[in-house]
């Protein structure tokens, strides 16, 4: 209330007509003192998202109904950056309508949280992205991270590792070494960056894009490892992830997941301080992904940050948790510190009691994956199939799939899962086992950007399906793809174009089977559960079939009726285990990780028993390794 008092007294000074109020111009002043008072206290805010503003594709729409243009004033302009800006202190609520008519959906309008009563930590300029509170490091601890793509985990590590000086909003003129240290009110992260500026303390960083490392380093995985190994253990790690093999290969030639287990191996061999890991889990498989969490959480007693979507790993690797809210794009405000357990549920019921937050207006519900009935009517069979390359082969069993059934596919890299996939799609001939003709639509594994917007893409492969009710509200609107329609293709986030592609693939009207290669990557904890909901009724109301490969076991454990899992040897022999029931399938892969699984009361979400708990030794002894 005295910030309030304060503000209104110094505003009453400079407006002399509020000390001059009349019955004609009252009503006008309590609006602007209200108005002023709502952006002092930082409640509006004005985003726009440069990366989808294309003023030289649209009509100016967010200049031509501004409200303030209108009446004669200066609202939303195009600014030195060639993008829509407005003068903050001008935004309020009106400027919605803005928001609503621009066909790129590249401006929003957001509230602040009420509580929220401080200034970020950073902004990266006028109208931009702004990020409150950071997360904490702490020795002895492996501190996990949580929340949605584009509000601010990056970000977060950046300016925790030193990448990234934080601005505490004065994007415009950066605040000294000293302003940012007095600016906190946590100890610990004073001392933290105190002892960042001098250099005292060191860190090592994992960041997201692994894709960029051959950028910027040119030679074999041995050279690269040999630079930065402090400790002596590169050998050691790259055995335990499966890389040694690949020692003498540039850096060039590596797979996404093989990118990554290098980024990894890079980061743990270094002398430091303080490890950040961001979305270590990334291009891995199933196997890789507990491997790579248990070589992580060996960094400790020095401070671990590890940011991921992968609930399971996540869960597995932390010994607390921080969330991360906000709107994406817009700004994203950091959490108090909780155990893993209370962490995760209250994020999954977009509540923060402690801080009396609700971020979501909708709860993350797991619904028990039990077996539905499925029809007994069998869509396809396929024979035994082998396929036979210079230094692989792969041998597949037998079986069938019904309609509205969902077989997926686990297993290690190397195995052979996307080779069954090309060959049901066509792409690849098997060597023995003839597939009768098959009307197929595959997603790749790997998909890449091209030109053009995301509704010509669709339109292209839905055709007049794009124009039915039923396909805008289960496939466009259930996968958040009305409001970037007319948005180009060429500057989606990876998670938009993961569920573009899943789209297009089932547009096909044609088609009676629908192959998903890891439909999960890159998509956020918000909407991995939409696309298996998507995915799932998708088969059921169309009575047609999907195969889905994926690693993150508990996306695999909402969607999938019946299972496929590889095994073998990779990169030499791959052989099939099925089909068979998902109980059976899911203990089989998890009894191949050493793992148990169980479900959380409150959630129902499938959380990893820690190693040689009582449960998890019960459940060992019993050979029940899945819940069920």
């Amino acid at each position: 209330m005295k910030r309030e008092r304060s503000f209104l007294m110094s505003f009453a000074v400079k407006n002399p007509e509020i000390l001059l109020a009349t019955s004609e111009n009252i009503a006008a002043i309590r609006f602007k003192t209200e108005y002023l008072m709502v952006l002092y206290m930082k409640k509006v805010a004005v985003m726009v998202n440069r990366e989808k503003c294309y003023p030289e594709k649209c009509q100016h729409e967010c200049i031509k109904y501004d409200p303030l243009n209108r009446s004669g004033k200066e609202g939303f302009h195009i600014g030195p950056s060639g993008k829509a800006e407005i003068d903050e202190a001008l935004a309020q609520e009106f400027h919605s309508i803005c928001a609503k008519v621009c066909p790129f959906q590249a401006i929003h309008i957001v509230k602040l949280p009420d509580r929220l009563n401080e200034e970020p930590i950073h902004r990266y300029g006028q109208n931009q992205f702004e990020l409150f509170r950071l997360p904490i490091p702490k020795k002895e601890t492996v501190v996990g991270i949580l929340g949605r793509n584009g509000i601010g985990k990056s970000t977060a590590f950046e300016i925790l590792s030193g990448n990234l000086k934080p601005n505490l909003g004065k994007f415009d003129s950066p605040p000294s070494d000293k302003e940012i240290l007095a600016s906190f009110s946590s100890i610990p992260l004073r001392e933290y960056f105190h002892e960042l500026f001098i250099k005292k303390v060191r860190v090592a960083y994992k960041p997201q894009r692994v894709d960029l490392i051959p950028k910027v380093f040119k030679g074999t995985v041995q050279e690269l490892i040999a630079k930065v190994d402090e400790k002596g253990i590169g050998r050691e790690l790259m055995e335990e992830l499966g890389l040694y093999s690949l020692k003498d290969r540039s850096v060039d030639k590596l797979s996404g997941g093989e990118l990554q287990k290098l980024s990894i191996i890079a980061t743990c061999v270094k002398k430091a301080d303080f490890y950040f890991f961001d979305e270590p889990a990334s291009f891995l498989d199933i196997t890789s992904r507990i491997i790579a969490a248990k070589i992580i959480h060996r960094m400790k007693p020095s401070a671990v940050m590890v940011t991921e979507h992968d609930l399971a790993t996540l869960d597995y690797i932390s010994d607390e948790m921080q969330m991360i809210y906000g709107e994406p794009a817009a700004f994203g405000v950091i959490s108090q510190s909780k155990a893993v357990k209370r962490g995760i549920n209250e994020y999954l019921d977009g509540f923060l009691p402690d801080e009396n937050v609700r971020f979501r207006s909708y709860s993350i519900i797991y619904q028990n994956p039990a077996f539905r009935g499925l029809s007994p009517q069998v869509l396809f069979e396929f024979p035994k199939i082998t396929k036979k390359f210079d230094t692989f082969q792969l041998t597949i069993n037998p079986g069938t799939v019904k309609k509205g059934e969902v077989l997926a596919v686990m297993g290690p890299n190397g195995l052979g899962k996307t080779t069954f996939l090309k060959i049901f799609a066509g792409e690849e001939k098997a060597d023995t086992g003839e597939l009768k003709k098959l009307n197929i639509s595959y997603k790749p594994q790997y998909i890449q950007y091209f030109d053009g917007t995301v509704e010509e893409f669709l339109r292209g492969k839905a055709g007049s399906m794009f124009e039915n009710g039923w396909y805008k509200a289960n496939i466009l609107e259930k996968l958040s793809l009305q409001p970037i329609l007319k948005n180009e293709i060429s500057f989606l986030s990876g998670g938009e174009l993961q569920k573009v592609y899943i789209a297009a693939c089932l547009s096909d009207q044609d088609a009676d089977i629908f192959a998903l290669d890891e439909p999960s990557a890159f998509i956020d904890v918000e909407d991995r559960l939409k696309v298996a909901e998507v995915i799932k009724e998708f088969t059921q109301k169309r009575e047609v079939s999907a195969i889905v490969v994926d690693h993150d076991v508990q996306f695999i454990d909402y969607l999938g009726d019946s299972m496929l899992v590889f095994e073998g040897i990779p990169g030499k022999e791959g052989h099939v285990f099925g089909p068979c029931s998902k109980e059976d399938g899911m203990n089989r892969v998890l009894k191949m990780l050493e793992i148990t699984y169980r479900l959380d009361k409150e959630t129902k979400r499938p959380r990893i028993n820690k190693p040689e708990s009582q449960l998890d030794r019960t459940q060992k002894s019993s050979g029940k390794y899945y819940y069920n």
